[in-house]
Order: structure tokens, then C-alpha cells, then sequence
């Protein structure tokens, strides 16, 4: 009998790739001299009985998405731009806080406010967008999507941000390399495709898909102040039910209806991702391989190439 496989998640920082297993945290980042730098850490969230709860865990993955994610982006840049680092100085806990509490803003801002308020306007244009919800957050839901495909694209033609690309086209490939059962390789690796259907890119178009049909639970007559903070109360149980579709879709990927509801999810991985070269393949190999390494292993063979951090 084969033995189960532990579910890999992950996300490209600078110039590396964050790997997330069930109860370990693993950074592997390029530094200017070649070397991987590798920092490993335990999640003790998942400990938690109640968090491993359907639509609770997709808090999970916003804990991933935050807390964690910024852990590994200020690692990557220590690592891989060291000067640039040194000059800027580390931040502190209160200025991450304050980076964390503008990103949400902004995020409120594009995702949340700006649309909203043009649907407001759009009844004047289109009076069934007044008189029917459903319409209205209908339109709603389409301006935060055009939104969502507009930034990516933007961002996407960035010059940092093109590489951060491809080590997510990478960071998918190995996963999709350990789920397949085949040896963790640069070779085998380079074969797979670097869309996968458990991506953040296809979560979040899946929260802005989802978050049409749980907005509709707002009266329509409610002020405007009342439906934007209902939209940000709502988030939480959003992301918990979005999780819930996505690790459906990518259980039943191979499904013919399946494949056509990921199908949009997939799409946006041709902006997210980027097929990657050879060196940030080795660096997601590495870092997929720390992440389901046992800490008691001691036939684990370090390669030569990699330096472990505190």
C-alpha cells in the first residue's frame, strides 16, 4: 500500500519558494553567491483539532496568506538582496503591522469600496441593478473580478515581479512532481505544468465568485456604510467556504465538470506564473524536500549547495 501524501502548499517569494506542509514551514531562497539558504519552522495551528474543521481551516490558509507569507517574503529579501536589506534595515514588528494594516486597506479600497460604489452609480444607467439584488451583486461581483485580472496583469509586467512568477511556476511544478509519486528532480520536475488547481490565484477568484452569492444575503435596501462593512464582516466565512471548493476541485480535478468550473482559475495562472529555468527548480526541490523531511531522519543527506538558518 502506498503511502498517503501529505498535502504541499506554497508560495514564490524573492528569488525562492515557501513550502508548507501539515506541520512544517520551510523558505528556500537563492542568495547572490549561490548558495540556498533554507529556513525550516513548525506550525503548531495544526495541532488544533477545531482549525482542522470544515470552512474553520480556510482560516488556515488566510493565516498562510498573511502571517506566514510575510515571515517568508522578509526572509527572501534578507537573503537574496542582502545590501539592499542591510541599507533598509530590518523591519520591526510594528512597522510589519503597519505594512499588513495598509495592504488590507488598499485591498478594502480596490476590492470592496471602489466597486461597490460604482455599482451604486451604475443604477442610475441601468435601473434593474436597482430593483434587483441578485443583479446588483451580480454587477458587483464582475467589477471586482475585472478589478482583480486588471491588477494582476499590471503587476505582472514588473521586472521583479516576473521572476517571483516563475518561482511559482516552479513551486508548482514540484508539487505537482510529489503528488504524482515521481522523484523530487530538476528532469522530472521541468515535465510538469506549472498550473495547478489548488493555487491562491484560483482560491481568490474562487472567494470573488462565492462572495456574489453570500453578499446577496444583505438586504438591498441597506445603506451603503452597512453593506461595505457587511462585505468585510462576510470575508472569514468566504474564505472558509472557498477553501472547502478548492480542495474539492483539486481532489476531482481530472472530473469533466470540474475541469470546466477551474478552468478560469487556470487561465489566471498564465498571468501568475511563469515557466521557470533550472536553478529555481533546484531551489523548489530543496525547499519541498525540508518540508517533508522528519526532524529525526538521519538518512537525509543535506546537499552541498544549501546553508539552514535560525
Amino acid at each position: 500500500m502506498s503511502e498517503k501524501k501529505k498535502n504541499i502548499g506554497g508560495q514564490a517569494v524573492i528569488e525562492g519558494v515557501m513550502m508548507r506542509a501539515p506541520n512544517k514551514f520551510v523558505i528556500a531562497v537563492r542568495q547572490p553567491n549561490g548558495i540556498i539558504a533554507v529556513k525550516r519552522d513548525d506550525i503548531k495551528l495544526d495541532s488544533n483539532k477545531i482549525l482542522k474543521k470544515p470552512i474553520l481551516r480556510g482560516l488556515i490558509g488566510l493565516y498562510d496568506a498573511l502571517v506566514l507569507g510575510i515571515k517568508a517574503l522578509n526572509f527572501s529579501a534578507e537573503k537574496a538582496m542582502p545590501d539592499e536589506f542591510e541599507k533598509e534595515g530590518k523591519s520591526s514588528k510594528l512597522e510589519t503591522f503597519f505594512s499588513m494594516g495598509l495592504g488590507l486597506l488598499l485591498g478594502i479600497l480596490l476590492f470592496l469600496y471602489l466597486p461597490l460604489q460604482l455599482t451604486e452609480l451604475s443604477k442610475k444607467l441601468f435601473p434593474i441593478v436597482e430593483h434587483s439584488f441578485l443583479v446588483f451583486n451580480f454587477v458587483d461581483g464582475i467589477i471586482r473580478i475585472i478589478f482583480f485580472v486588471l491588477y494582476l496583469l499590471i503587476i505582472s509586467q514588473m521586472k521583479d515581479i516576473k521572476r517571483v512568477f516563475s518561482y511559482h511556476g516552479a513551486e508548482h511544478k514540484c508539487i505537482f512532481t510529489y503528488e504524482k509519486g515521481q522523484e523530487l528532480t530538476v528532469e522530472n520536475a521541468r515535465k510538469m505544468s506549472r498550473f495547478h488547481p489548488r493555487c491562491g490565484t484560483s482560491f481568490l477568484l474562487i472567494v470573488l465568485i462565492v462572495s456574489i452569492f453570500v453578499f446577496s444575503l444583505i438586504p438591498k435596501d441597506s445603506h451603503f456604510l452597512i453593506k461595505l462593512s457587511s462585505r468585510i464582516i462576510f470575508m472569514p466565512l468566504i474564505a472558509g467556504i472557498s477553501y472547502e471548493i478548492l480542495k474539492l476541485s483539486g481532489r476531482y480535478a481530472d472530473n469533466f465538470i470540474v475541469k470546466i468550473l477551474i478552468a478560469p482559475g487556470l487561465w489566471l495562472q498564465h498571468i501568475t506564473t511563469r515557466e521557470p529555468d533550472d536553478s529555481m527548480l533546484e531551489v523548489a526541490i530543496v525547499s519541498i524536500k525540508e518540508a517533508l523531511r522528519k526532524d529525526d531522519d538521519e538518512t537525509y543527506q543535506k546537499p552541498e549547495n544549501v546553508e539552514y538558518c535560525n
